[in-house]
């Protein structure tokens, strides 16, 4: 093997780095490594274009119009291929970041020389001697051609195949004619709905369409974690209790026929997060007695024959699901006396647990593991708080990430075969159904608004989602007294997120009172200056921050692009400043005592998150310190403290400004919990609050004190708070926070959609094939 200095634009095997790279069959051989590392086809592509480029920068469209033609892939499918490229490369953990270099807010670029990689050319024919040449003279005559002679077969044969080659093209081409003319035809002779026969001509005016799905449990409450049977006709969930404490299990046919409860429950115990067997004779769910303790179980479908899986005593995000064969359950992780860090299996059979061998950090949380239907897959959610799919071989291995947007992903099912998924993801003030093609790495919204939790039949073409259409106020809660949350702002929609300035006047909110999602403002003191901040959109997973003169705001929010960008905006004078904060996925932003330091959350290419400290007074900002794992912090002010809560634990730590590590100490072992781990809020006299939910109590507060025991308070005993975000006046008397107005959730069911497939690109890969034999 050798090489050589010429172009690589067209040549099959390249040495990039101290790596040898084979386009063809998308292999990697890194010098020390012993295994071949295989490529995606879209890493390949955009190890293509980088390679191109000759050392200059690839900007995100060049790298979207060149990899992902003709479609609307999302931001996190590039950034997963350039990780992909960085881990091939890297003969150790942090080798991949020296072969491409990303440049902030552009795009990317291959920092090592390429050299193309060639086969030794064939070897020369030995000279022929005298004697030898002598030796065949007297077949010199019968060589050499004779014009009076017909051509040689070998001739007749490729003179053949050139102009069946020809004939072959010229067939495709009116085959892909005839397509594309019959598509055209199909759509102008498709049949229409009433609705577009009646509107087109307009002769006439229907009544509203008539919507994909329909509500199979229209009742006051709360239905929940639904689960289809394998053949789409019934249908488990979580459903209020009659008397108002607890949950229970029911179960009805996928309309609207009355419900049966599963089975009975011990008094003041709740029954959760019920799962249906493969075979569909039985279910699984959690029990929750009143004493704390925890177990997974198991009822036939009909009701009865209970039976003990587990014990999850102290688990927090508990999740479960079975395999294919119906032989053992797979759960998350867990934490409590029963707990484990990462996937594990249990044989139903024998009570014997078999973690999966993967790597798993400290700070890792998988939540909601599912095989998928050809038992070859693994698919998870990792850290839910800030959560992305993830996905790796059934028996364990190295996982692949399959989105890359820090989102809050309420729920997930495949979707009837092994490449696609739907899954729940929280946008802006509501939460929609999204499907995923795991190999392409593409979204596409299924439309459904106000969709959560999803689940599929595993033998039938029916979806089923939980729809909640809440209304959202803000109120003023006393924290001492029994006075009645007091309403503020009367509006429809959902208003969220209130932050109370230092000043005690000025309040901003997340709303989409007006119809679109925004930031308001509003002097408490003068009620007519309520308005939408324009030129951004927020963020609705964090709150905003106010200066300590209360003139300035960090708000997260995204530009037009999509893109995560940390915005400084003066609510009074209407101006906003997009900050060059120095990393590509910023979670939240704080201001400190100092008024050129600011404090990043933070994610890197290699899914770590990290509460970083910069100056920004420095040009590119510089890092002056960091703490690993943190999910959220809050700056308290008046004890000089940050204080945190992490991704791999329940509970609130602090820190002191700097960061220093030997500062960290524990301020709560419990609260907040995972989940909760935005409904907290500094409350400036002593401590935090912390805002939970109980059976008998839908919004209480827990005041969390260093000087005392922490003490609870039902704010509100029927009307359920926002979870991400609230604030407590300077004096701690009071608090702002958002309640639910109008609440409840149902179990819809609907026929399970296609998934979009064009068949255009069918016709034409034949032909290519075709016309290219060697592609």
């Amino acid at each position: 093997m050798s090489t050589t200095d010429t172009s690589p634009f067209d040549a099959d095997v390249l040495r990039i780095g101290e790596c040898t790279v084979t386009l063809s069959s998308r292999e990697v051989v890194v010098p020390g490594v012993r295994r071949v590392r295989r490529l995606t086809p879209k890493a390949i592509g955009v190890l293509r274009a980088l390679v191109r480029s000759g050392g200059r920068v690839v900007t995100r469209d060049e790298l979207f119009a060149e990899v992902w033609p003709d479609t609307l892939p999302t931001n996190d499918v590039l950034t997963q291929a350039v990780t992909q490229l960085r881990k091939a490369f890297a003969g150790n953990e942090e080798g991949g970041a020296v072969y491409i270099e990303t440049i902030a807010k552009t795009g990317y670029r291959l920092r090592v020389p390429v050299v193309v990689v060639s086969e030794p050319a064939p070897t020369a024919p030995a000279p022929v001697s005298t004697a030898e040449r002598g030796a065949s003279a007297d077949f010199g005559a019968a060589a050499a051609p004779d014009p009076a002679r017909p051509p040689p077969k070998s001739a007749l044969s490729s003179a053949w195949r050139r102009l069946r080659r020809t004939v072959l093209v010229a067939a495709g081409m009116c085959l892909l004619c005839s397509v594309v003319v019959m598509g055209w035809m199909l759509q102008r002779l498709a049949p229409q709905s009433p609705l577009e026969a009646a509107v087109g001509g307009g002769t006439r005016v229907l009544g509203s369409p008539e919507r994909p799905y329909r509500l199979v449990t229209a009742t006051a409450g709360f239905e929940t974690f639904p689960s289809l049977s394998p053949d789409g006709s019934q249908v488990t969930y979580e459903a209020s209790s009659d008397d108002g404490v607890g949950g229970e299990i029911k179960v009805q046919t996928s309309s609207n026929a009355p419900a049966r409860v599963l089975v009975e429950r011990p008094q003041g115990a709740s029954d959760r997060f019920p799962t249906w067997s493969p075979d569909g004779r039985d279910i699984a769910f959690a029990r929750f007695s009143a004493d704390g303790r925890c177990e997974v179980l198991i009822a036939s479908a009909t009701g009865g024959n209970v039976r003990h899986a587990a014990r999850c005593d102290g688990t927090e995000l508990l999740s479960f699901d079975w395999t294919p064969d119906g032989h053992s359950l797979v759960f998350g992780s867990m934490v409590g006396p029963f707990g484990h860090a990462g996937i594990r299996v249990l044989e139903l059979a024998t009570g014997r647990w078999r973690p999966l061998q993967y790597p798993v950090r400290p700070d890792d949380f998988d939540y909601a593991p599912r095989f998928s239907p050809d038992g070859r897959w693994l698919v998870f959610v990792r850290n839910p708080q800030l959560g992305d799919l993830w996905r790796m071989p059934a028996e364990g291995g190295t996982p692949e990430q399959l989105t890359d947007d820090a989102a809050e992903i309420r729920g997930w099912a495949w979707l009837g075969d092994s490449q696609h998924i739907v899954f729940g993801r929280r946008v802006d003030s509501e939460v929609r159904l999204y499907q995923l093609d795991t190999d392409e790495r593409t979204l596409r919204d299924m439309g459904l608004d106000d969709a959560q939790w999803p689940t599929v039949a595993r033998s039938a073409d029916v979806l089923a989602f939980v729809q909640r259409k809440a209304q959202f106020g803000l109120f003023r809660a006393s924290v001492g007294g029994n006075q009645a949350p007091e309403r503020l702002l009367a509006a429809g929609g959902r208003d969220s997120q209130p932050t109370l300035a230092p000043d005690g006047n000025q309040v901003v909110f997340a709303s989409d009172r007006s119809g679109v999602y925004a930031l308001w403002w509003t002097d408490l003191q003068r009620p007519d200056s309520l308005r939408p901040i324009e030129g951004l959109r927020p963020e609705a997973r964090q709150q905003p921050d106010w200066s300590l003169d209360s003139r300035h705001l960090l708000v997260l929010g995204r530009d037009g692009e999509g893109e995560p960008r940390v915005y400084e905006l003066s609510p009074r004078d209407e101006q906003v400043t997009v900050l060059p904060v120095p990393v590509e996925r910023p979670l939240q932003a704080l201001y400190v005592g100092d008024r050129d330091r600011l404090l990043l959350i933070e994610r890197d290419d290699d899914q770590r998150t990290r509460l970083s400290l910069y100056d920004r007074s420095a040009t590119p900002w510089r890092r002056l310190a960091s703490l690993e794992g943190v999910s959220q912090a809050r700056f308290d002010r008046r004890h000089n403290r940050v204080l945190f809560t992490r991704f791999g634990a329940g509970g609130l730590w602090q820190v002191d400004p700097a960061l220093k590590p030997d500062t960290v100490a524990v301020v709560s072992e419990d609260r907040p919990s995972r989940w909760m781990y935005r409904a907290w809020a500094v409350n400036g006299v002593d401590g935090v609050d912390y805002l939970e939910s109980s059976i008998t109590c839908s919004t209480m507060l827990t005041r969390i004190s260093a000087v005392a025991q922490a003490e609870s308070r039902c704010l509100d005993a029927a009307r359920l708070s926002a979870g991400n975000g609230f604030s407590t006046t300077a004096d701690g008397t009071s608090l702002l926070l958002s309640l639910a107005v109008t609440d409840g959730a149902d179990v819809a069911v609907m026929r399970l959609p296609k998934v979009p497939q064009s068949t255009l690109p069918a016709v034409i890969k034949p032909l290519i094939s075709k016309v290219n034999p060697a592609s």
